[in-house]
């Protein structure tokens, strides 16, 4: 008995002393430079564009809303008030429906 106690003792300690496999070198970690486009663009159409220019270009370029899908009013209704609501975008009420008027011209479904 006392030599199998001792047999286990020992395993156990090889054990221990033993490099886990989960010891890893740690990857290298190398910078990246991106170069992005440049920010300055507008969405285009002059003064009918100005309530869009100025409310939406904080989080969006004009050519990622330009590209969506052509939608219904009612839909384009939705989308400005859920960024307004849900993810809080700072858009004065009095702003919306010159926005939604916006889309509607130029991405708009019947």
């Amino acid at each position: 008995m006392l030599k199998h106690l001792a047999a286990i003792a020992c395993f156990g300690s090889a054990l221990l002393c033993s490099t886990p496999a989960w010891v890893q070198d740690l990857p290298t970690i190398k910078s990246t430079t991106v170069e992005l486009p440049a920010g300055d663009a507008l969405f285009p159409g002059g003064s009918s564009a100005d309530a869009i220019n100025n409310n939406c270009l904080a989080c969006h370029s004009p050519d990622m809303v330009l590209n969506q899908p052509p939608l219904p009013k009612a839909t384009w209704e939705t989308v400005v008030h859920k960024m307004i609501n849900t993810y809080k975008a700072p858009i004065d009420e009095a702003d919306v429906p010159a926005i939604v008027s916006y889309l509607v011209k130029t991405k708009g479904k019947d």
